[in-house]
Parts: C-alpha cells; sequence; structure tokens
C-alpha cells in the first residue's frame, strides 16, 4: 500500500530515518563511498527536509518511501529508499510511478555505480544527462524524463 507520509509524526520520521541508514549503507556497499549525504542525515535533519512524501506498507510496517519535489513544473525525486528485506518487490517502482503520475517533467540523481537504481529509472524511461563528482569525490549520474535530454 502506497500512501502520502506525515513527517512531524514521531513515529514515522524515525521509520524513515531507520530505512534510509539501511538502504544508504547498502548503496554505499554498491558505489563504494560513503559520501551519501542521507546516510549522514538524522532525524531532525529529514524532518525539515522541504520534500514530499510518500511511503509503501506491508502489514502496517513501512518498507519503503520517496521523498521529492514539484518546482516550476519539474518533479525532483530527491530521495528513494527500500529495506533491504524488501528489495527486489517491486517497492521503488511502485513509488516512482505514483510521482511520475503527477505529470510533467522529472528528474533524479543516483550515485554513478548504483547499478540496480540505474535499471530502475532505466526501465521507467529516465535517460542519462549527465555525470557530475561532487564533494568526497562521489560520481553521480543524473537521469531526466521525458524530455529532459
Amino acid at each position: 500500500m502506497i500512501v502520502p507520509l506525515d513527517l512531524t509524526d514521531d513515529e514515522t520520521v524515525k521509520a524513515v530515518h531507520r530505512i534510509a541508514q539501511l538502504s544508504y549503507a547498502v548503496e554505499s556497499e554498491l558505489i563504494g563511498s560513503t559520501a551519501i549525504p542521507g546516510l549522514h542525515e538524522s532525524v531532525d535533519d529529514i524532518r525539515t527536509l522541504p520534500l514530499r512524501w510518500l511511503g509503501g506498507y506491508v502489514d502496517n510496517d513501512l518498507v519503503a518511501f520517496v521523498g521529492f519535489t514539484k518546482v516550476d513544473g519539474v518533479l525532483d525525486i530527491d530521495r528513494l529508499c527500500v529495506a533491504p528485506s524488501h528489495f527486489r518487490l517491486g517497492f521503488a517502482r511502485r513509488l516512482v510511478e505514483q510521482v511520475l503520475a503527477e505529470g510533467g517533467l522529472a528528474i533524479v540523481s543516483t550515485g554513478a555505480a548504483n547499478a540496480p537504481a540505474i535499471a530502475l529509472y532505466e526501465g521507467l524511461g529516465f535517460r542519462l544527462v549527465d555525470t557530475v563528482v561532487v564533494e568526497g569525490g562521489l560520481r553521480i549520474a543524473q537521469f531526466g524524463h521525458p524530455g529532459l535530454i
């Protein structure tokens, strides 16, 4: 079940933080870097992000989430995390599809060595726009959907 999340709720924001830490730890291993900003955020940091949030639940437990904004008609998927216990079950795909259903152009970035995320985004019609190196030497792949290429 995919529903909007209220990060002013303490239990919800703690669950988002827990899943982020688990998910980003796996991504960190995949890309060979701990320079992922979300890996170092506190519960309070997450709570103050100016994002809209959707969550995926199984048996009343949050197992995945997406945080995004829409500015000037462009959807910016800022973060997408799935609990490792629920990898490869379609949660990330359903969450991104829900965001894309709002219509308009969309952008997303991920570690350039994060093959599972890249496969997901390309499978949903995103196309590589650029690869940049950010603080800490982390290579980031930037994707657009549709028409931002």
